[in-house]
């Protein structure tokens, strides 16, 4: 080894030591006759000291590094006359007797520090320098844990690690395939996973009763902050159980890496119906980590706000609203900015109406020409509002205000302060519906719009007494299907499977598919169902996304070595890019250009 020592574990005990290290050059600071530089590894910064009088040459040598050389220095450790107490090895600096350049570097386009100068796209292209910054190792130290300590977890409940192909067949069901054209089979082509869905199940008939993968999948999707081309799933199947066996051993999983990786005790997971979700937080995902749950006004067993001649509630499918906690003394400023951000086209509402429970008791709107004080009591009383409380109110149709009012309350949740990064609630969402209609989801292929698609997936159970309902009222059937969320995000999802040949193919009739459709795409697994299949279900997390969520972040990006930008490009290598025409022929696609 170059090295006898790391730079990260040097201390008082190590005094009179001869060590040599290795590292980068952080920075230098010289004094004339005496010179210091900071040299940094992956576990931590270490202070060289170099002294004229010792080595006119050696301080000399010192003097020529630049910022990121390689090299290594022997010497004895000493203690330092200036502590400095917020570094490990701040009480001791190594007396530089030998140094040795082991590769030179030109200036980088940006500091290594923790507070660096480089922007989001130059800090990507440059990916390998901005992995050097203990910000973005640590992001990646934490996912390694959070993975060994998956293993861990997975392996005591018997689980068994089994990889399945990255090159299978395209489906056409779900987001969109990434496809690779097979050179050997002319015309023909792969599609990299989703997911291992149905070589899970496979697995399931095969008798690997318990298996697991932390797997690589790929969704040709629009990008955003907690979404990337390829990203890594922890994806679970387990036989012979039902829904709660899955609920029990995955909040396991889920308290196990709280406890190892955060040292958190987590209470046991509350469940909420998926309906429950959508009528308290529009959001079947919601953040509970603080209150403020939808109110309805215009219901017609409990209608406060109609009949006043206010025609934008009068005329409203819904008015909904939320009660802000101390936010009474909101300025208008701050209301308009509110009354902007709902307008916004991503949030969608035309309007909002806001009412101030004053501390002095009297109740002030932003409609006070249409509603008299009394009446805004009722408004009160039907938010539970007390004095120095904000009420927020939108009105329209259904769908489209219920999603308007979930993003006004998490904006509230903001800035209000209660979206803590360090607390976490964890919860189950249960009772999905099983099927969508789809009028034309960009995310999904054009040929699935205006017909019913799995909100899950397709080999998703129907709860047992909805199955009747397949043929009636598919919009009316409920999933035998759970996620997990913390924080507002969805963390996992997953699903007790059809393992009856009749029922999937039942279930692929009403998606639309004919049986010779079903038999084509998916004949392999129908076939194994014949041949004795387990009752059987799992869950996915969303392993990138868990990450994210330990470290604090809103991001995905730092938690991944080597991520894409939002528009799918490594601009570090420059990829996707073209390939040559030989490639295309031997691909049998696309046509030679024209030579100029």
């Amino acid at each position: 080894m170059l090295r006898t020592v790391n730079c990260g574990e040097l201390n008082l005990s190590n005094k009179g030591k001869e060590v040599t290290l290795c590292g980068w050059v952080q920075r230098s600071r010289d004094k004339g006759t005496l010179l210091w530089i900071d040299l940094r590894d992956r576990y931590g910064i270490t202070q060289l000291f170099f002294d004229e009088t010792s080595n006119v040459d050696l301080i000399k040598k010192a003097r020529s590094l630049g910022r990121e050389f390689v090299i290594q220095a022997k010497g004895t450790v000493i203690e330092r006359e200036s502590k400095n107490p917020n570094m490990p090895t701040g009480e001791v600096e190594l007396k530089v007797s030998e140094l040795n350049i082991l590769n030179e570097a030109i200036t980088p386009p940006f500091t290594i520090e923790d507070e660096t100068d480089g922007g989001d796209e130059l800090r990507m292209k440059y990916r390998y320098l901005d992995l050097r910054r203990n910000a973005v190792r640590k992001n990646l130290e934490l996912r390694h844990r959070l993975a060994i300590e998956t293993r861990n977890y997975l392996d005591s409940q018997q689980f068994l690690e089994v990889e399945t192909p990255v090159l299978i067949k395209s489906t056409p069901e779900g987001a969109r395939d990434f496809v690779v054209p097979s050179r050997m089979n002319e015309g023909q082509f792969y599609a990299l996973p989703q997911s291992p869905q149905t070589f899970k199940q496979l697995l399931m008939v095969s008798g690997f009763d318990r298996y697991y993968q932390i797997v690589k999948c790929f969704r040709d999707e629009d990008l955003r902050a907690d979404r990337q081309p390829e990203f890594t799933q922890i994806d679970c199947e387990m036989s012979f159980v039902e829904q709660e066996d899955i609920l029990q051993t995955f909040e396991g999983l889920t308290r196990h890496l709280f406890k190892k990786v955060k040292d958190i005790d987590i209470p046991a997971l509350p469940r909420m119906t998926y309906a429950d979700a959508m009528r308290n937080y529009g959001n079947d995902k919601p953040d509970t980590r603080f209150e403020m749950t939808f109110v309805y006004l215009n219901e017609a067993n409990n209608n406060v706000v109609g009949g006043k001649e206010f025609k934008v509630f009068d005329d409203a499918e819904l008015v909904v609203g939320i009660c802000a906690k101390g936010a009474a003394n909101y300025t208008r400023k701050q209301l308009d900015e509110l009354t902007e951000f709902v307008k916004r086209p991503q949030v969608g509402a035309t309007g909002l109406v806001y009412a101030r429970y004053n501390d002095d008791g009297t109740i002030k709107s932003s409609v006070d020409k249409f509603y008299s004080e009394e009446d805004l009591k009722k408004w009160a009383t039907a938010f539970g509002a007390e004095k120095g409380d904000l009420m927020l109110i939108l009105a329209g149709g259904k769908d489209k205000t219920v999603k308007a009012l979930s993003e006004l309350r998490l904006e509230m949740g903001t800035r209000l302060g209660l979206r803590y990064k360090n607390a976490f609630s964890c919860l189950w969402v249960v009772d999905f519906p099983l099927l969508e209609w789809n009028e034309g989801d960009p995310n999904l292929l054009a040929s699935l719009a205006g017909r019913w698609h799995a909100k899950h997936h397709p080999f998703t159970s129907p709860k047992p007494e909805d199955i009747e309902l397949l043929k009636t009222d598919p919009g009316a059937v409920r999933a035998n299907a759970y996620d997990m969320v913390i924080n507002g995000v969805e963390v996992g999802g997953g699903s007790i499977r059809i393992h009856n040949r009749n029922l999937q193919a039942q279930m692929f009739e009403v998606l639309g598919f004919s049986k010779e459709e079903a038999q084509k795409q998916f004949g392999f697994l129908m076939n194994a169902f014949e041949f004795g299949a387990p009752p059987h279900g799992g869950i996915a997390f969303g392993f990138d996304r868990l990450c994210s969520l330990f470290g604090g972040a809103d991001s995905i990006r730092d938690f991944i070595a080597f991520p894409k930008n939002n528009s799918g490009r490594d601009v570090m290598i420059d990829s996707p890019s073209e390939i040559s025409d030989e490639q295309l022929i031997e691909l049998s696609i696309g046509v030679v250009k024209a030579e100029k």
